[in-house]
């Protein structure tokens, strides 16, 4: 097996040169480096990564804690975070709290002492012993998709963030849904004490607000961010006395559910009652109706993620900030449009400009 000294001699530089041009630790002229790098496909020479480590004190590691990583969103989250980190030469050690805020502080835990450089994590509805805990132990952190009120504040460990644009395009959905004449709409919301359920319930009010229509609280349920609890709560909805003429789903699973409790109902979507979603996913073209969605640039938001931890893992004084991305209004028929003719064609919802950084 080739070693270090062989690459040496074979690019005519020292030891010295080839360790620093490997492991990035002192800026080396590009003809030598692309000398050393010609040298190391040539023999197929692999770096001991561990005795590496030793010498930077890195390990070339990203953690990544995300739930659900069966929910397509996050699979492609995860692809996202995946591609990024390949490029710049950085593996993954994944992790799944479950959305349990104990277990989410056990898995930092875990992914801290197996000496990952730094972590992007998807924080719970409790984060604070998370929050605590990679405080403490000054762990660099971006959380991602769901965000923190505090996550810059005042500590001495301040948090970077990368999510997508939740609440301008939730107001979309409900403007859209007003414009084909619906006053009654309801909304299966996510897990309460997530950022983005609470960022889509403050754009589903907006929208009602922007449309002069009264806020009524009886038309906004909880399906936690999952399938089974939004059956249960569409349920719910479509048991009220004045029952809504549309929906809104706040995530692709919920969307599941939704569906799911219509069909028990008897309900056909569009033509007794119409439905918008947050989340675009792979088949959402496939459903009959075809589901007018909003899709969440996911694998962008993970792959920014990386850039943004790289970054603060070569600058740890750089300010924190939060990184907000674009989503995508996209229009099929389960609104009630068809596929010609599409009825009130509505303003594309209104975004901030893309990468927003506040």
């Amino acid at each position: 097996m080739p070693t270090m000294a062989d690459v040496a001699r074979s690019a005519g530089v020292s030891v010295a040169t080839v360790s620093h041009v490997l492991n990035g630790t002192r800026p080396v002229l590009p003809h030598t480096r692309q000398a050393v790098l010609d040298a190391v496909d040539e023999l197929g020479y692999t770096p001991n990564t561990l005795a590496r480590s030793l010498v930077t004190s890195r390990t070339r590691s990203i953690g990544l804690a995300v739930s659900a990583i069966s929910n397509p969103y996050f699979t492609e989250i995860l692809q996202g975070v995946e591609a990024g980190a390949l490029e710049h030469g950085y593996s993954l050690l994944i992790a799944d709290p479950h959305d349990d805020p104990v277990h989410e502080r056990k898995v930092a835990q875990l992914l801290h002492e197996r000496r990952v450089d730094g972590m992007i994590v998807a924080p719970s509805a409790d984060p604070r012993e998370l929050v605590s805990y990679l405080g403490r132990h000054e762990v660099p952190t971006v959380f991602l998709d769901r965000v923190i009120d505090d996550a810059g504040g005042s500590g001495p460990q301040r948090f970077d963030q990368v999510c997508a644009e939740n609440t301008e395009p939730t107001a979309g959905l409900v403007t859209h849904l007003v414009g084909l004449g619906h006053r009654r709409i309801g909304l299966v919301a996510g897990l309460p004490g997530l950022s983005t359920t609470a960022e889509r319930i403050a754009g589903y009010r907006q929208g009602l607000t922007a449309a002069r229509l009264p806020h009524d609280d009886q038309l906004v349920v909880h399906g936690d961010s999952e399938a089974t609890g939004a059956e249960r709560a569409t349920g719910a909805l479509l048991a009220l006395a004045a029952p809504p003429t549309a929906l809104v789903t706040a995530n692709n699973a919920m969307t599941i559910g939704t569906l799911r409790a219509l069909r028990e109902h008897g309900l056909s979507v569009p033509e007794d009652l119409a439905l918008c979603c947050f989340d675009d996913f792979a088949w959402a073209d496939l459903f009959s109706p075809r589901l007018t969605a909003i899709a969440q640039p996911s694998r962008e938001i993970g792959a920014q993620a990386v850039r943004v931890l790289l970054e603060r893992l070569d600058m740890p004084d750089r300010p924190t900030r939060t990184v907000r991305l674009d989503c995508t209004f996209v229009h099929r028929t389960s609104c009630g449009c068809s596929d010609s003719g599409q009825r009130a064609r509505p303003s594309q919802p209104s975004h901030s400009q893309k990468g927003t950084v506040s």
